[in-house]
Formats: structure tokens, sequence, C-alpha cells
């Protein structure tokens, strides 16, 4: 039994300190709790008057006590009405000058500054509110847009930090039901004969549920608009993420590759203590508030809410709806390294509370390694493949989960895991092309992920690396920036390795533990739901293809030469690729941020529309000339783009038809209209991955950093008879590809699809030549 086992060993708690020690320890967590108090009251008190500054109120109540004491004649007006109110504040009579004028400035400084600070922050949101810069290219905005510009720079005042922004940003607006409606139509119509049954029920339905329930639905809707902070938001965390049932690797979960080509060591111990510290500088400046918040153009801030859960943070399986469970600072400390089926807890932290430099971890890490790879018969399989557990159907966890890890060993063991900053798997076999890598982040071998933590770090011997990331509490866009932090260091500063690829040992000495073995009860049951969990896990990853592949002839440069939007010329190359696959058309997802407003997450836009089926069809019409084809194909960019930026806007439908369904199912209503138009399968879906969202990452065109680019990351099909796309754009030379799909579904092939998109790539950059 584990208990029996754990006693041959070496103890896990050390031996009892000397009195002083203990005095020492004591006064060291006392001071960091000082620490920690200073910058969560500093951030507090920085956010809270943003846009303006405790220095304005300063100043002001300076300015106000110099004009008091000078008493001359050009202030002398001022300071007859200022000395009025010392009798309503109860001053004595006899109070001397200096210190009565030091209470009056103080006073009214504070009103004026109160004044101020509303008044910027009300223009700030008001002027962010206007949208009419996003349908502006930068280099052709009109005036007004410039001036906006200005304005908005001028208010916003300077070094916001992390959340700063947030009272300040607009909260999102709810469609009316008659624009929704409208665009839903006209966003379905391509998929359906005019004169068919089915598209005269759906016209019919929506007719019907425009003049019955809808308004009723939409002033509830714009009830909760006005109090919370985003309408939508929570409601789709809650119900479409946690409340989902199927396993997390494939269906939910995502994953982010490392550079292309470039590694700047190829020790796997070295590399991932590497990222280990750069990850946990990273939370520090989370932490303390100190991490840039982003901006569009330099001038527009976007919501920075999602980065509060990256670390410490895991989401907990329940029979109907899992939780999230995010661990303070002050009490996640530690992370948890997965090797070979052996388990350990690292404290990353030393006595001083301080990071632990990346040589250390290096060290932490070998001896891990060692000691996983000298003990492999130590284990049974089953407590080598607990992780399976976490890839199962949720209920299915959540019910081994109370059984079997809710006292004793189990329990503490699994408080350890969930409680980490985050987790790491040190794998053992390389994964050398982009594909077998990809395929193994997304989902890993079965036994090795813990996919319930928001962060997983997976490296491999040759010292390639990549993340498995969670998606309830944050999307791609976060975990890229945490990604891009730690690439844009590894290739700009190399990060001390020396020419061996190990780190050079530093004159600084910290103090650090040997790293913790985690103990298991393996019981018979339990055993039992780990072997079916494996199995499970397994056969659905063998039911994943996924190609993963770079595209060299030309990248956007030569779309933007053709005067078309990168992501529409792609999203219409996907269209041409789709029709060639399977001869026809299908719903189309293309995600969207809305994180314009205050805590908005992502809209949908539907990338099928008839411009892009007009296209198609005449792409494919020998009898249309290329210039015809030319026109259509730029017409149809034209229409995406704009939609693209109206979902940006607030102005997509998917979010707010999904936000009318909770309101329906919340009042008791059975609304067939709102459930078809929501279950209508995403066949093909589609994302663009983020890139140089830090100012001074790598610059994508400059040939030295070719091999730097970052491949990007993907997910699973939404559709069993559908693709996953994602594309990362990296600049004007090249782009990457993640195309995913079923083996199951005889329909789809996802090296077909790849390779049948790289031929749409070539002929449609021969039909744009053409005409040149």
């Amino acid at each position: 039994m584990a208990e029996a086992c754990s006693a041959a060993k070496e103890p896990r708690v050390h031996q009892l300190q000397s009195g002083e020690e203990y005095q020492e320890d004591i006064f060291r967590e006392w001071r960091r709790s000082i620490v920690r108090r200073f910058y969560r009251t500093r951030n507090l008190l920085k956010n809270g008057t943003w846009p303006a500054s405790i220095w304005n109120l300063g100043f002001m109540v300076l300015c106000l006590s110099v004009c008091m004491l000078g008493d001359w004649d050009l202030v002398r007006p001022i300071n007859a009405r200022l000395l009025i109110l010392p009798a309503y504040l109860y001053i004595p009579q006899g109070c001397p000058l200096i210190l009565k004028s030091i209470i009056v400035s103080a006073v009214v400084g504070f009103v004026f500054f109160l004044v101020l600070l509303y008044a910027r922050r009300f223009m700030l949101r008001g002027l962010l509110a206007y949208r009419g810069w996003m349908y502006e290219q930068p280099k052709t905005q009109s005036y007004s847009t410039i001036l906006w510009g200005v304005m908005v720079k001028v208010v916003s005042g300077y070094s916001p930090s992390l959340y700063s922004c947030q009272r300040s940003l607009p909260r999102m607006p709810v469609p009316t039901v008659q624009e929704t409606l409208s665009r839903l139509l006209k966003s379905l119509r391509p998929l359906y004969d005019e004169d068919s049954k089915e598209w005269k029920s759906i016209c019919k339905n929506a007719e019907e549920f425009e003049k019955s329930l809808a308004h009723k639905l939409q002033r509830v809707l714009m009830l909760k608009s006005w109090w919370s902070q985003n309408y939508v938001t929570d409601w789709w965390e809650k119900y479409v993420y946690l409340m989902g049932r199927s396993p997390l690797p494939i269906n939910s979960n995502y994953y982010i590759m490392d550079q292309s080509y470039f590694m700047p060591t190829t020790f796997q111990t070295a590399r991932t203590a590497n990222a280990a510290y750069q990850y946990l500088k990273f939370k520090q400046l989370i932490d303390r508030e100190k991490l840039e918040p982003l901006l569009i153009r330099r001038t527009i801030p976007v919501c920075m809410a999602q980065y509060e859960r990256v670390f410490s943070t895991t989401r907990i399986p329940g029979e109907d709806n899992d939780t999230l469970y995010h661990v303070d600072t002050a009490l996640s400390k530690h992370l948890v390294v997965y090797r070979k089926g052996h388990m350990y807890k690292i404290d990353v932290y030393d006595n001083q509370g301080k990071i632990l430099e990346a040589k250390n971890i290096e060290k932490l890490l070998q001896w891990i390694i060692e000691d996983a790879d000298s003990e492999l018969d130590s284990i049974s399989d089953s407590e080598k493949s607990i992780p399976a557990l976490t890839g199962i159907e949720r209920p299915t966890w959540a019910k081994v989960r109370a059984d079997q890890f809710s006292t004793g060993v189990n329990k503490d063991s699994l408080d350890i895991v969930e409680s980490a900053i985050f987790c790491i798997t040190l794998h053992h076999e390389n994964r050398d092309d982009f594909s077998s890598r990809a395929k193994f982040l997304m989902c890993g071998d079965g036994k090795s992920i813990w996919f319930d933590k928001s962060l997983n770090l997976i490296t491999f011997p040759n010292g390639r690396m990549g993340l498995n990331c969670e998606h309830s509490y944050a999307d791609a866009p976060v975990l890229a920036h945490l990604a891009e932090y730690n690439m844009t260091e590894e290739s700009l500063h190399l990060c001390g390795f020396d020419e061996k690829g190990h780190f050079i040992d530093s004159d600084t000495q910290q103090s650090f533990v040997k790293p913790q073995k985690l103990v298991w009860e393996m019981t018979n049951d339990l055993a039992t739901s780990i072997k079916s969990a494996q199995l499970t896990v397994t056969q659905n990853i063998n039911d994943i293809d996924l190609i993963v592949k770079e595209f060299n002839l030309y990248g956007k440069g030569f779309m933007k030469s053709c005067k078309i939007s990168p992501d529409a010329y792609i999203q219409m190359a996907l269209q041409l690729t789709y029709y060639r696959n399977a001869g026809k058309f299908a719903l189309t997802y293309e995600s969207s941020m809305t994180r314009l407003y205050l805590l908005g997450r992502t809209d949908t836009v539907r990338s099928v529309t008839s411009e892009s089926t007009e296209f198609v069809r005449a792409y494919f019409d020998k009898d249309k000339s290329a210039q015809e084809k030319i026109t259509l194909l730029k017409r149809a960019c034209e229409i995406h783009q704009t939609q693209y930026r109206d979902a940006m806007n607030g102005k997509a439908i998917d979010r707010h038809l999904f936000a009318l369904y909770v309101v329906s199912k919340g009042m008791g209503y059975e609304c067939d209209f709102l459930k078809h138009a929501l279950t209508i399968p995403w066949t093909l879906s589609t994302s663009q991955q983020p890139q140089q969202q830090i100012a001074t990452s790598p610059d994508c065109n400059n040939i030295e950093f070719q091999d730097v680019l970052c491949p990007g990351g993907g997910f699973g099909p939404v559709s069993d008879d559908g693709y996953g796309v994602s594309y990362m754009i990296p600049g004007d030379r090249k782009l990457f590809f993640h195309v995913s799909s079923k083996t199951s579904t005889k329909g789809t092939n996802s090296s077909l699809f790849m390779d049948q998109l790289f031929d749409t790539f070539k002929e449609m950059k021969e039909l744009l030549e053409s005409q040149k």
C-alpha cells in the first residue's frame, strides 16, 4: 500500500529546525506578506485613480497651498472664496494660517481631483466607444480619426498598469433582434436552396420568433447588460465550457508550438528550466501588475481580465458542471513535473521568496530525470497513468475523483497537483516533425498530461517544447502572449546558455530543496478506472488526423500587394478548398475577439456568404474570365473583412443568439428556433493565430529571424465530419497551417485537405498575377 511504501522511503517532512531557524522562517514569511500587501495596495491605488494619478492630487494640493500662502494680487479673489470654507469644515478660529491653508487645499484639491478623475474616465470610455478607426486603414485615416486618436492619448495619461484600463473600457452592446435575425438568415441563405422546405421553415420560424418571444427575451437581456459587466461572458464560460461533458483533449484544450526551427539549446532540462523561469517571471509581472497592457495601434486598450487566472488554476470536474479553482499567489509556490509515470513537486522559490534561477531549476529537473529513470519498475502501470483520468468524460472523472481522491494520501497528492502554478511533462521520446509533435501537444500519449491544469509545459529530449492549454478561463491570444514572451527572450537574449547548451553558473547562491515525489494509494477500483480511462483516451487519440505544414511560396506580402486583407484571402482559399474537397458549402466558423469591451472574449465570423459562394462557383466555371473571378474575389474579401470588424465591434450574432437562448431556458420557454440556430454544426471551424503581440518581438520579415518564427497552435475538429483549421501569418514570406479531422469519418482526410489547400494558394496567385 502507498502508506507502507512511503514509510520505507525518506520522510517527506524535513527534520525540525532549531528555534533560531524557526524564528527566521517566521520573519521571512512576515516580510513576504508585507511585500505582497504593498504591491496590492499600490496597484489598487494606481488602478483606482487611473487615468489620473496620485501625483496629480499632490500637485493640485501643492499649487493651492502655495496660492493661499503667497497671497498675491492675482490669486486673492480665489483665496477669498477658499477662506470661506474653514467655517464649513469646522476648523477652529485660532488655527494657524499655514495649517488652515493646508487643510483647505487638501479638501478642495481632493474634490477637484475626483471631478477630474471621473471626467477623464467617462470621457475615455466615450472615446473608446468610437469604432470608425476600425474601418479605416492606418495609412489612410481620416482627420477625424487622427484627432480622436490624439484625444485618446491625451485623456489616457501615461503608464497604465495591467488592469488600469478596465474601468474605462466600454461595455459590450446588445444588438437588436432585427439585426441579429437578418444577419442570421443572410448567413444561412447560401447553404440552402431558395425553394427548399428547410429554408422556408427557417424563414417562417424566424418570423414567428420575432413576433412572439424575441422581444420579451431581449428586454431581459438588456436589463442584464445594464447591471453586469458583460451580458454574455459569464454565461459563455459556464454553459459552453464548464458545463461541457466531453473529454477536454481534442474537444476543448488547444496547443501552442515553439519556434519552427530555432532552438536555444538541445538539452531538455536546460530548455525546460529556462521556459519555466520565463513563465514565472511573466507570472510575477501579472501578480505585481507590471505587465504592459496590450494596445491596438499603440492607442486602443483591450481587456486584460483573462490574465488573472493563467497560473495556479485548475478545472475541477463535476457531475453536472465543472468549477475553476484558482489558488492565491501566496499559497502556490511549486510546479508539478511528470516523468515516465512519476510525478514530483518542486518548489520554485527560495527562502527569500525569490524565483529560483534557471540554473537551479535545471538541476532539479535533472535530478527528477535520473530518479524517475532509475525507478521505472517501482510503481504499477496504473499509477504511471493517473493523468489519463483527466482526459475522459467529465462526469466519469468527477465520480472517480470523489470516490478515490477525497481522503488520505491521494487527496494530499491531488491537492499538490491542483494547487501547482503549472505542470511540466518531461517526455522521453522525440517528436521531430511538426505534425507528430503537434499531436502530442494536443493529446499526449494518453497518460502524461494533466489536462485539467490551466497550463501544461511539454518538452522533448531534443529540446523541443510546446504548451497544452485548458480553454475555459482564457482564450488562445492570452497564452500566445505568454509563449511569445518566452520565445522572444530565447531568440534575442539566448538566456545565458553556454556553448554546450547548459546554463552558465552564477555567483548568486540560492537555497532550494530536493523534489518531492508524489505518492498515490492504488486500490483495485482505481486501477480499473485508470485502465479504462487510458483506453478511452488512446482511442480518441488514434481517431485524430492532424497535419501541420508551412507554405513557403508567399505570405501576406503578396496578398497586400493585391490590396486584399490576408485573413479574408485565406478564408476564401479555405472556401475554395472545402468546395473542392467535399463538393458543397458548409457553415464556417472563424473566431474573432471582442476584448475591446470589458470582459469580452470571442464571437463568430460566419465566413460563408452569398458573395463567397458566388466567387467559389465562378472560380470553377471555365466560362468565367480571370478578371471576373478577381472582381468577385475582392468583393467577397471586402464583405468578409467588414464582417470581421463588425464582430470585433460587438455586432456579430452568435453570442447574442446564445444569450437569448439562455434567457429562454431560464424563463421556462422551449424555443425550437433558437435551439436549431445554435446546433447547426460548424463543419469548418477556423481561427487565425495571434502573433507579434509584443513590440520587442523579432521582426517577422527579417530573414535573420525566419527560423525563429512560431507555427502557432491548433485544436481538434468541432464537427465529427468536418475540419479544424488554424493558421499563422508570421510575415510576408510564409504561412503555417494546422488541419485536424477524425479518421473514423470516411469523408475527411487532413493530408488531402492540406494538399488541396496549398494547390488553391498556388492557383490563386497565378490568377491574380495573370491580370497584373
